[in-house]
């Protein structure tokens, strides 16, 4: 479980995320939904630990990041909003370096990475070096390299972005596979159809700002709409979910 407290960052003069409070829990797909720059990847840096929020706490599973960041980064899998791989290793080696960086033994390592290959259907490309692989490929291979030691907590930025119809579905199956073994999940995106396809619940982030949360039917009812992306313009437009 993932619970955000209050955080709070700047830049400079702009106040990118403004209080951002939520708790995403386990066995759930929750969805951060808002526009390009809503505060969506700001917000998942500081749950991360890559910025340390000005205000507030991130607690995972209980842990405060600040306090034990090492245990806390073993909780988290990570796939941020950059998905650079080391392109002159293949895809297997990608997956095996940042198991070993986790402290996993070559056995586990090799098990973990057998399960992805088949979950993210990589079987065609596992062994190849990544310079020059698509991007629904890159994208594969940066989830699997991010949950090699199986977290328990899986955070993901724009996931989706770029990827064609068949990597899409692809990796939603996947997502919902590991919802089903009980994992916390929280994710971003700006596209209505992707948080609709996959998400139990959804925050809608605009200004640096949570303004409305609930499931999808919960969006509709609070602001009289009949799909989401009428209900989110709605939201972002009057700034919150209610007429």
């Amino acid at each position: 479980m993932i619970e955000v407290k209050a955080i709070s960052k700047s830049f400079g003069e702009v106040q990118a995320v403004k209080k951002v409070t939520f708790t995403a829990p386990d066995n759930q797909i929750t969805a951060l939904l808002g526009a390009n720059g809503a505060g969506k990847t700001t917000s998942l840096r500081m749950i991360y630990s890559l910025i340390k929020p000005e205000s507030g706490q991130v607690l995972i599973d209980g842990i405060d990041p600040d306090e034990e960041p090492e245990k806390a980064r073993s909780l988290l899998g990570v796939l941020p909003d950059t998905r650079g791989l080391y392109m002159r290793l293949t895809a297997r080696e990608n997956i095996s370096y940042f198991g070993r960086l986790h402290g996993m033994n070559d056995e586990k390592i090799e098990s973990r990475t057998n399960s992805l290959v088949a979950d993210l259907r990589m079987d065609d490309f596992i062994d190849r070096k990544t310079e020059g692989f698509s991007q629904g490929q890159r994208v594969k291979v940066a989830i699997a390299r991010a949950l090699v030691h199986d977290p328990k907590n899986i955070i993901l930025d724009e996931p989706t972005n770029g990827l064609d119809v068949m990597s899409t579905r692809g990796v939603r199956a996947f997502l919902k596979k590991e919802k089903e073994r009980g994992k916390c999940i929280l994710f971003s995106s700006h596209v209505m159809q992707e948080v609709s396809a996959v998400s139990d619940e959804i925050l809608v982030i605009h200004d640096g700002v949570v303004c409305a949360s609930g499931t999808e039917s919960d969006l509709h009812e609070q602001t009289g709409k009949d799909n989401l992306e009428d209900a989110f313009v709605h939201i972002v437009t009057n700034g919150e979910g209610h007429e």
